[in-house]
């Protein structure tokens, strides 16, 4: 089969806030499939914050990017030439190509889609890595209890969205924190939080104070920052803490670092931080449940899809800074 593979690789390093001029879009001939290989075209491409980080040269819990490597990411493929006959061709798989237009996998590095379970795309959002990751830090690690009060930073955005229904599902009490007035209306009217504040209002921790009147006992964090510490300040004695991200600081030149540390040891707080690759055979307890929830129309999702490959730096930079509205996705060939 002819044709040519586009991918978008690290150009350099970014200095802080990163930019398009840090991303080559280059290409290359089509991989071929060897023995027991199948060669698939990507159909959709997940943008997600943890990718900014590793283009830092630091140490970090997966090695760092190296200018000339190829972005990674999750993705959905379709077979389309294969010497397996488990992935015979028009297969739809999830997998990790990175960003770029197709490349070559094998039956043990893929999950074999079902197209009659829903939008194939969903398969990187509440049915994927997004879905897990909501799943296992709430209910695996922070393990809230109905009547408890929960709160969900990044509460538009692809894990929080999630996380705070789920808590819903649990009989819980859930305040989102977003960072537009649209979105808390999104995450109210729309997912079904109790309440949502905006982070950017000039009373937000007066808005925070009146929305947690019983404090809060579990914080599912994916933002660090002031935000955290406003939080930390209506913490509740034993509460748990589910740490998943903090996307404040990935592009910033100083880190902002914690200045409420002294709320963790006077409440006794616990705090679990996790990556969910680390726990792969949690994902089909995850998506089986959330598949669930999903048929019942007890779970929203909400998906921003960005057109071909080579929108991908614009929109990971608009993912990074607030710009985009639910799951951030890249129509790559769909």
């Amino acid at each position: 089969m002819s044709g040519r593979n586009t991918k978008v690789t690290m150009r350099r390093h970014p200095s802080a806030m990163v930019t398009e001029d840090d991303f080559a879009v280059e290409e290359t001939d089509l991989p071929r499939p060897g023995d027991g290989q199948a060669l698939v075209r990507v159909l959709y491409l997940s943008l997600d914050p943890y990718m900014r980080p590793m283009m830092d040269p630091v140490r970090s819990y997966v090695p760092h990017l190296n200018p000339g490597d190829v972005m990674p990411g999750a993705t959905i493929a379709e077979v389309i030439e294969s010497n397996e006959p488990e992935l015979p061709q028009g297969t739809v798989v999830a997998c990790s190509l990175g960003w770029q237009t197709h490349g070559v996998v094998t039956k043990d590095v893929v999950r074999v889609i079902d197209r009659n379970a829903g939008p194939v795309s969903a398969a990187l959002s509440v049915l994927g890595m997004t879905g897990a990751t909501a799943h296992y830090g709430l209910l695996e690690l922070a393990k809230p209890m109905a009547g408890e009060t929960v709160v969900v930073t990044a509460a538009s955005g692809a894990v929080g969205g999630v996380v705070g229904q789920i808590a819903k599902i649990k009989g819980c009490r859930v305040v989102g924190i977003a960072g537009a007035a649209e979105k808390c209306r999104y995450v109210v009217d729309e997912l079904g939080f109790d309440a949502c504040i905006d982070y950017k209002s000039p009373d937000f921790e007066r808005q925070l104070e009146a929305a947690t009147p019983d404090y809060v006992d579990v914080l599912f964090e994916n933002v660090g920052g002031p935000v955290l510490d406003a939080v930390l300040g209506r913490i509740n004695d034993h509460a748990r803490i589910s740490l998943c991200g903090n996307i404040s600081d990935y592009n910033a030149d100083e880190p902002y670092g914690l200045r409420g540390l002294r709320h963790l040891l006077m409440h006794r707080v616990t705090v679990y931080s996790f990556v969910i690759a680390e726990h792969r055979d949690y994902w089909p307890t995850a998506i089986a449940e959330l598949s669930g929830w999903l048929a019942e129309g007890k779970i929203q999702y909400q998906e921003d899809i960005a057109e071909g490959l080579e929108s991908a730096p614009k929109a990971f930079i608009a993912m990074l800074t607030g710009g985009n509205f639910g799951k951030q996705l890249v129509n790559v060939g769909a």
